[in-house]
């Protein structure tokens, strides 16, 4: 049994760790709210009659948010279009008292802008205006510069694909050997349509359970067992960690620097609302931990527990510090 206090000094230090670098693709994420009392006479689709309209970051910038409210410093590196979703979104990161010094427009592109339009009841459709092609050469170069700019000075890198055009192998690998040149510390939460050897070399690795599957597949592996899996990924991607996220199942961890075994970690929700955003909410608590001296194994139940608090709310959630301990405290143990 894990000690609760080591877990929550654990947390204790997140203030006092050098800021963690997010790159990867950033967006806003809006959510329309109403009631729906009739059909449509133009076609048969629900009316909805809206109370409320809210709108947050998301994506990436979910990852930053995630930080922020953990009290983690950090930095958020993406690329957003020179539309009004993009004016959003910088007006979003600053009212969260983030910086925008990462962010770089571009002109050709769209911002990533996904609107829920919802009931008390459920989702009723989603619109997405995004751009999905691969960057520009001059675009690259712009974020590269950026990224070199901030690596000395920040503890660790995320690399937060969805798979919206950013990451490519030539692109992947300059940021991963910039990263090792300055010793840094890289965590990849990786987009299912991605080829993983883009992620060739990554400190840390960690997939939901399908894209795990599909990772594997692309790798040229038609394999089920999941353990398996980690292993293949382990090896083909030259990881020093992987933590494949397994829903109600938990977590399976293991790290070839400690004792190279694996380890499952069973899942703490106790509620359930929605696992929107759980993902970003995980990799952001492990790496805040990693970096503030924890084990992979702590690292994962902390990661554990901070999801634990968001999928009991509704719509894209945070976790605070406050949260985290109590929800740490409540628990009648940690194996």
């Amino acid at each position: 049994m894990h000690d609760k206090n080591k877990l929550i000094s654990i947390i204790d230090k997140f203030e006092q760790i050098e800021p963690i670098l997010v790159l990867g693709d950033i967006g806003v994420d809006k959510y329309t709210k109403g009631e729906v009392t009739r059909v449509s006479p133009e076609a048969p689709v629900p009316i909805v009659e809206v109370y409320e309209e809210w709108t947050k970051l998301g994506l990436a910038a979910n990852v930053s948010d995630n930080l922020q409210s953990l009290n983690v410093k950090n930095t958020i590196c993406g690329v957003i279009g020179d539309d009004s979703h993009g004016n959003t979104l910088e007006d979003l990161v600053e009212e969260k008292g983030l910086r925008t010094w990462g962010i770089v427009r571009c002109e050709d592109r769209m911002t990533t802008f996904k609107e829920r339009v919802v009931t008390n009841l459920q989702q009723v459709c989603r619109v997405d205006y995004e751009t999905k092609t691969a960057m520009s050469g001059e675009t690259v170069t712009r974020l590269i510069h950026r990224v070199s700019e901030f690596l000395e000075n920040h503890s660790s890198l995320i690399l937060q694909d969805y798979g919206k055009g950013l990451f490519n192998e030539e692109f992947s690998q300059k940021i991963l050997a910039m990263a090792k040149e300055h010793n840094k510390f890289v965590a990849v939460d990786p987009s299912r349509i991605t080829n993983p050897l883009l992620y060739r070399g990554a400190n840390l690795l960690k997939p939901n359970q399908q894209e795990s599957e599909l990772m594997a597949k692309l790798l040229g592996y038609h394999e089920t067992n999941i353990s398996k899996i980690a292993e293949i990924l382990v090896d083909k991607l030259e990881l020093e960690k992987i933590i494949i996220t397994l829903g109600a199942q938990g977590m399976l961890i293991l790290d070839t620097k400690t004792n190279n075994t694996f380890k499952t970690i069973p899942t703490v929700a106790r509620e359930v609302f929605d696992v929107s955003g759980a993902g970003d909410t995980a990799i952001s608590a492990i790496v805040s931990s990693l970096m503030s001296g924890a084990t992979l194994e702590e690292a994962a139940w902390i990661g554990n527990c901070a999801s634990g608090v968001v999928v009991a709310k509704k719509g894209t959630a945070l976790a605070n510090q406050k949260e985290l301990k109590e929800f740490l405290e409540k628990l009648d143990q940690i194996n």
